[in-house]
């Protein structure tokens, strides 16, 4: 074990000087420069600045500006423009790195939006030719068609793009198929900040004299790297660590004679230091088109880092494992709840993949790995995954970043030591070590990771807010190092260096290497204008204890956050939306393109202002950043926010639980509370109270609204013209109740005034059937439907019968004193039923929500409040829990789409029951497999994002609308939903309870 280092010997913990890329000033005419030499997006506004100053790591620091290049053109035309000025170059990716990399004081070029094509696939050869801003998963389909894969695979496989992955020399779960990245690069088309632009790839002797001899500048770097490969060949066979996961430092060996003098290699890993990546020619591997998984579950924890040498010996193409906290932490935040049921008992688990080109086979490696382990020293517990539970425990693994922290009860954890590798057959001794260590400082953390290559990731619960923590931390890394040179590891294993390890390279590599990297990086860029200070620099690195995001102070004095009175109690968070908005740690997964619903506003602008991440970081800029000057009244902001369709997708999806819907609610909350809305708010906002007046005239208010004049209430109201606003019932449902044929029934239904629950009523079971604005004036027989159901399945219905709303619009427009006002008088209103435990039963998912989500943040302290949101139920979901019998024959021979609505999938966990009935009643019944239908209320209508709406719609939703068959049925809870496949899909969609009730002749 090492020995405590002298604290004094860090100079982080003393006043550092700057770096000089980070006194650059010349901003005005740089961005001047670059508007008008690229066709790209030029953004040198503070808003665009503060959302791209930090990544998934623990630093921040605010960049000059951002360049989002159309193509490779734009690229040399913009370094041009920084070399004129003297500004640093930071190349990024999808800006998911864990090591401070993406964070710097420098022109960040974001190749994602535009640069993310697949120039070219060559199955024969197994090469494609990609630009960097492609996401990893879109190569991986491509290549999928011909049994191919590229095989390094991060769990941020679906938003990671290329570039960033060869920037870090990526790895992931199946490294033990095809490798790292490293592994995996054929050549790279590259331009340097001198504007060099050359391929570089493996290189032949003969062509390697053939360049230094034709001179210039390519002939000059040549040289550079021959006598490098010459002076330090021997070192660098001596020094780096013979393991599967060396990511630390540059790839000098690439320039090894045996390694064929790959300079493409050699570039891998760099981190942007050194060039920029115009595209690049990948190897792929062939897939293995049968693949089964065992989990493998052991009952001590450092057992199964113990098996990994015996596992190895099947030849799986995966082998990942986790430990019981981070089990323990996703059930805490209730993550991956079913996925989570497919796991054997155990304390340490190990996942093994094995594939083949056929399943007889596959199958048969999996039983012989069962078999076997029965037969190791520590006998685990073995599961043969079925095709489905395959997917959830690959799910569980892929959410092990997000779900290690804001775990409710547990201290913060960060990375900063997340990423070490070791030699396999060392990973139970380097564990118990390094978990010695941490005890001693008092610190604990989950573990999973890459375990059949030795690669472990960790969450630590540093203390980055005190100065004491910093210093503990600082000692903590020091010595944690000294525990994986012992095992001859790597102090990365994938994440790359970044800042976060960069310090600490001397420790391994020793001075003389050192040297050689630093000779490396002088070599591509002797301006040193490459994202300076990050991994090696000329000068130095910064420190692991600079640039903190969390630093208590900066020049200008104590960071004080931005104070006001919420209307939210953020109960999660402590009460503070700033700690709400630290929820967010960057790893992106709300730039994935698919599955699920999340982020609907990113999949349709590819704009990272519009994913949760980018607003989450934009609202802790405005709370404790460099937004703080502009507070609520920030129009980058509110640009930001303007998009989000409040899916409440990111609460349910996110990892880490962010809950944008709620954040934008109290933005507009605090930035109208001194000043008037627009008159577009009122009349969406409170649109409950325009149907109650509209439906006493229907017919002339219908007439006013969709008739040829209505594109004068149109341009009013800020309406597309291309909408149709909805039609008003001729009767709402409660003006129904006690009249004309349904009196038998309704005659069940008091009158709110005197809706107490009778002590000596019927025996059967009373409910609330709730009358939300949309079903009631809009589409009673909903209403009339469930009623029906209910009914007949022996329930008392009980209804208000005078008007009553959730509020659920006025949360889109920040109205939250009002929305509080008329959840007050639900709570009034409905003391009875609600101390009397009596279900309430909804039909439109928004409206429920409200209950579920809203209501107990705005009533914290109020016990009504917590029982009623605990006696909320979807109709659906009530009958499939309390009356599940239905005719077998009801809907025999029906084919039916169910789409679930937004609020439905994250907050009621999806349209699962609907399902269920439906199939019970002999339909052949599907869940469109399709994110946010564009909608969501008032947002498909305003006239400004009537095309964001087309779309989203168009991505999932009505491609399966259009595809169904005019007799299939189309299911969709959501009053907004019905509304998109009625106006862009030109189809009728039903409610879950009109499709169950419709068959039974009594609707």
């Amino acid at each position: 074990m090492s020995t405590k280092p002298d604290v004094s010997a860090f100079p982080i913990l003393h006043n550092l000087p700057r770096l000089d890329h980070e006194r650059f000033a010349a901003h005005r005419e740089l961005e001047a420069r670059l508007q008008s030499v690229i066709r790209g997006e030029v953004r040198f506004d503070m808003g665009s600045r503060a959302l791209y100053a930090t990544d998934a790591s623990n630093y921040r620091q605010l960049p000059i500006g951002v360049i989002v290049p159309r193509d490779a053109a734009d690229v040399e035309a913009a370094l041009a423009a920084c070399r004129a000025t003297g500004a640093a170059v930071l190349p990024r990716g999808g800006g998911t790195s864990l090591a401070g990399q993406c964070a710097n004081t420098a022109v960040v070029f974001d190749y994602s939006k535009y640069m993310n094509r697949l120039e070219a696939l060559d199955p024969q050869a197994k090469l494609a030719t990609v630009q960097p801003g492609i996401v990893l998963d879109r190569l991986r389909e491509a290549a999928e068609v011909h049994h191919l894969t590229y095989a390094p695979d991060p769990a941020t496989h679906n938003r990671c793009t290329l570039g960033g992955m060869i920037g870090n020399n990526s790895c992931g779960v199946h490294g033990l198929l095809g490798g790292k990245v490293v592994d995996n690069v054929e050549s790279l088309d590259i331009v340097l900040y001198d504007g060099t632009r050359m391929t570089v790839g493996r290189t032949h002797p003969d062509e390697l004299e053939s360049i230094m001899r034709a001179g210039g500048r390519k002939g000059q770097i040549y040289a550079g790297l021959k006598r490098l490969a010459d002076q330090y060949a021997p070192l660098v066979r001596e020094k780096f660590p013979h393991i599967p996961r060396r990511v630390s430092g540059y790839n000098l060996d690439e320039l090894l004679p045996e390694n064929g003098f790959h300079v493409a290699r050699a570039l891998v890993g760099t981190e942007g230091t050194c060039a920029n990546i115009l595209s690049a020619q990948l190897n792929l591997t062939a897939s293995p088109q049968h693949r089964v998984l065992t989990v493998l579950a052991f009952p001590d924890a450092f057992a199964a880092a113990d098996a990994v040498p015996r596992a190895l010996e099947h030849k799986p193409i995966g082998l990942e494992g986790f430990d019981k906290m981070l089990v323990d932490f996703m059930r805490r935040k209730g993550l991956a709840s079913r996925e989570l049921e497919k796991l054997p008992p155990g304390a340490n688990f190990l996942l093994l993949e094995v594939g083949a080109d056929s399943e007889q086979e596959a199958r048969a490696r999996a039983e012989a790995v069962a078999r076997d382990a029965q037969n190791w020293p520590d006998k685990p517990i073995t599961h043969i995954c079925s095709q489905s539970e395959a997917e959830s425990v690959w799910y569980v693994r892929e959410m092990a970043l997000g779900a290690v922290v804001f775990v409710p009860g547990e201290p913060d954890r960060y990375e900063g030591w997340e990423d070490s590798a070791v030699p396999p057959d060392k990973l139970g001794s380097y564990l118990r070590d390094i978990h010695k260590l941490m005890d001693e400082y008092g610190y604990s953390t989950p573990v999973y990771g890459h375990y059949g290559q030795g690669c472990v990731h960790m969450r630590i619960n540093f203390d980055f807010r005190s100065d004491a923590g910093v210093r503990k931390f600082r000692e903590f890394i020091d010595r944690a190092a000294d525990v994986v040179l012992k095992y001859g590891g790597s102090f990365s294993g994938e994440h790359g260096d970044g800042q976060s390890r960069a310090a600490l390279l001397p420790k391994m590599f020793g001075p003389e290497l050192m040297q050689a990297f630093r000779e490396f990086k002088a070599l591509w860029d002797p301006d040193n204008r490459m994202n300076p200070g990050k991994l090696v620099d000329a000068v130095r690195v910064y420190d692991p204890a600079e640039n903190l995001r969390h630093e208590l102070a900066s020049a200008g004095g104590e960071k004080l956050p931005t104070r006001f009175e919420s209307h939210f109690a953020f109960q999660r968070d402590e009460g503070s939306m700033e700690r709400a908005t630290e929820r967010c740690v960057g790893v992106g997964a709300c730039r994935k393109q698919s599955p699920g619903v999340m982020c609907p506003s990113y999949r349709a602008t590819g704009e990272e202002m519009h994913s949760t991440r980018g607003r989450a970081h934009l609202l802790w800029e405005m709370l404790a950043g460099d937004l703080r000057h502009e507070g609520f009244q920030s129009d980058s902001i509110n640009e930001a926010l303007s998009l989000c369709l409040s899916c409440k997708a990111c609460k349910h999806e996110c990892p880490v639980q962010v809950d944008m819907a709620q954040y934008k609610a109290e933005f507009l909350a605090q930035r109208y509370k001194a000043r008037r809305h627009p008159l577009q708010h009122y009349v969406f906002a409170f649109a409950d109270k325009l149907a109650r007046w509209g439906s006493r005239f229907p017919r002339l208010t219908n007439f006013i609204l969709r008739g040829p004049f209505s594109w004068i209430v149109k341009r009013i109201l800020g309406v597309a013209p291309q909408r149709r606003l909805p039609a008003l019932a001729g009767t709402s449902f409660t003006s129904s109740l006690g009249t004309g044929k349904d009196s038998s029934r309704a005659g069940d239904v008091p009158n709110q005034n005197a809706a107490s629950v009778p002590a000596n009523a019927s025996d059967r079971q009373p409910v609330v059937l709730w009358p939300d604005t949309w079903n009631n004036y809009y589409y009673p027989q909903s209403l009339h439907a469930a009623e029906t159901l209910l009914l007949d399945a022996g329930f008392r219905v009980f209804t208000p019968r005078h008007h009553i709303c959730c509020g659920r619009p006025l949360y889109d427009f920040g109205f939250l004193d009002q929305a509080r006002q008329y959840l007050a008088g639900v709570l009034d209103r409905m003391t009875p039923q609600i101390e009397a435990g009596v279900p309430f039963i909804f039909l439109e998912p928004s409206c429920a929500s409200v209950f579920r989500d809203e209501l107990p943040e705005l009533f914290p302290h109020d016990p009504r409040a917590a029982r009623l949101r605990d006696s909320v139920w979807l109709l659906a979901d009530f009958l499939a829990a309390n009356a599940p019998q239905v005719p077998a024959d009801l809907l025999k021979g029906q084919r039916i789409l169910v789409h679930g609505h937004c609020h439905h999938k994250a907050v009621f966990r999806g349209p699962s029951s609907e399902i269920d009935l439906l199939r019970k009643a002999g339909a052949t019944a599907d869940l469109i497999q399709a994110g946010c239908c564009g909608m969501a209320g008032p947002f498909g209508f305003e006239t400004e994002k009537f095309e964001v709406s087309k779309i989203i719609a168009n991505q999932d939703l009505l491609p399966a609308v259009n595809a169904a068959s005019p007799e299939t049925i189309i299911v969709a809870d959501g009053f907004s939903c019905r509304e998109q496949i009625d106006q862009l899909g030109h189809r009728r969609a039903i409610h879950f309870a009109e499709a169950l009730a419709a068959m039974s002749g009594d609707k």
